[in-house]
């Protein structure tokens, strides 16, 4: 809970806003990639423009020994011309003549002997490599744009030029004996182009920080124009006050036409719900009136006239219309809990076949002169409750006693790993439109299939709701003779006995 609210305190709850903010830091990761990417490019060209630039400087400076000239120490690039066979510089600029030209020469002189190139990279005459700059007490750097050199490294370009190919004049002229070698350093300072990355940076930020509140403007403002419909919608929902009521599907926007769809169809599951509830009330208080007025009824003749009264067929009255009632009561307590309860839990395995023949032994048909006969081909297992699946079967029963004129037909089969039970009366049927009619609440057809049969109208409605809740189905199969009604359950395993005795 504690880190709930921390995080309430700096993630916004309205949605614009959260949009807002989502899109500022998507933006911001993709504008540090960016940046990070634009610094390393124009940092990598910026050295490679100052790279050309020392070539072409080192070039210019092997160009004028060769024609046996001192090279200007007034030079934007720090170079250093050293020789084997002496102690100082033969010139030097641009930064390197900050050292005291009496202490010696600062970068490393060559040997004696022209070497090969080193493997820094040789190319076009010239070879390039990090050397670091000693940091000399004879150092004084300069003012101005002349960087501090000393203590650091930096990527040098060289290349060599044998005194022998000058001719005396030339090699005199520039102080080194005959036979010695000049190599010519100078020097690549990155500063250029870290001042250019820098500056990029600089600017690279202040138009992402812009980028970023205008990205961030832009998308609160797109979610809360998106969102006014949903605005009008969740206003019209909650001007709702009966189920019956729409609200209006706007023309455009997909998803907002869907959540108004969605709504509409909620709005009309719930006008059908409550119809239903409507009328079942309805149909409950008339089924309740009908035995309370005959037995008020009775009670109030026999109480006006009592010297009159055959107070036995009174008593008798009013315990059939107490059990109707009873009944009716316990029928509406039943499907009250089957709405409400979840599907069956912890299911145990039930014969199907013994629990019919158990039923239609001790069903009391006889009474009505109907004869019960039971078919079936052996133990068939289905998972349920027993107690549920025992009220199932005798609603059944109970209907087909009430209709059959002298005969009823029980099969209990196993046909696809399902468990089907038929019940077959010779009574006067139902017709083919009414199939699914009869399984509603308080349904009744005819005369034939009235209340004085003593049915509440409940059965058919409580049997095929218990056989939904064991995964099953119940229905009406059509017959040219009387009502069959057929239930199909998913077949179980037989339970092991050796399990059950451990």
């Amino acid at each position: 809970m504690n880190a709930s609210r921390g995080r309430s305190r700096w993630w916004p709850r309205s949605v614009r806003a959260r949009a807002a903010l989502a899109a500022a830091l998507t933006a911001a990761v993709v504008l540090t990639g960016i940046g990070w990417w634009v610094h390393q490019e124009v940092y990598r060209r910026s050295l490679s423009v100052a790279h050309e630039k020392a070539r072409d400087d080192l070039l210019a400076l092997v160009d004028q020994l060769e024609k046996g000239h001192v090279p200007s120490p007034r030079r934007a690039v720090p170079y250093e011309v050293v020789a084997t066979g002496r102690h100082t510089a033969v010139a030097a600029g641009g930064g390197m003549d900050d050292f005291d030209p009496g202490a010696g020469h600062v970068l490393p002189a060559p040997a004696a002997r022209t070497t090969p190139m080193p493997d820094g990279g040789a190319e076009r005459g010239y070879a390039y490599q990090p050397i670091r700059i000693p940091d000399r007490s004879d150092y004084d750097p300069g003012g101005g744009n002349v960087p501090h050199l000393a203590g650091r490294t930096y990527e040098i370009l060289y290349d060599d030029i044998r005194a022998g190919q000058l001719s005396r004049e030339q090699a005199a002229a520039l102080g080194v004996r005959p036979d010695a070698t000049l190599r010519a350093y100078v020097v690549l300072v990155p500063d250029t182009a870290e001042d250019m990355a820098a500056a990029i940076d600089d600017l690279l930020l202040r138009a992402g920080l812009a980028g970023l509140v205008l990205i961030g403007a832009v998308a609160y403002v797109t979610v809360r124009v998106a969102l006014r419909p949903v605005e009008a919608v969740r206003r019209l929902t909650a001007s709702v006050t009966d189920p019956r009521e729409r609200v209006t599907v706007p023309a455009t926007a997909h998803e907002i036409t869907a959540l108004a769809t969605a709504i509409n169809t909620t709005l009309r599951r719930l006008d059908h719900a409550a119809a239903q509830q409507r009328r079942f009330v309805a149909d409950a208080a008339h089924e309740l009136r009908s035995p309370l007025t005959t037995l008020l009824t009775s009670l109030e003749v026999a109480l006006a006239h009592p010297e009159r009264t055959d107070w036995p067929a009174t008593a008798t009255t009013a315990a059939r219309q107490t059990r109707r009632l009873q009944g009716l009561a316990e029928d509406l307590l039943l499907l009250a809990r089957l709405d409400t309860r979840a599907p069956t839990t912890d299911p145990e395995p039930v014969d199907l076949s013994a629990l019919t023949s158990e039923l239609t032994e001790h069903h009391p048909l006889a009474a009505r002169k109907v004869k019960p006969t039971l078919e079936s081909t052996g133990p068939a297992y289905v998972r349920g409750t027993r107690d549920e699946l025992e009220r199932l079967l005798r609603n059944l029963l109970d209907n087909a006693a009430r209709h059959a004129a002298h005969r009823i037909q029980v099969t209990v089969r196993s046909e696809d790993d399902q468990v089907v039970v038929t019940v077959h009366d010779d009574g006067p049927g139902v017709p083919a439109e009414d199939a699914e009619r009869i399984f509603e609440r308080f349904v009744r057809l005819d005369d034939a299939r009235s209340r004085d049969q003593g049915g509440t109208g409940l059965g058919l409605a409580i049997a095929r709701d218990l056989a939904q809740r064991h995964g099953g189905t119940l229905t009406l199969a059509p017959r040219t003779l009387g009502a069959c009604f057929e239930l199909r359950l998913p077949q179980a395993p037989a339970p092991d006995p050796d399990a059950d005795a451990g």
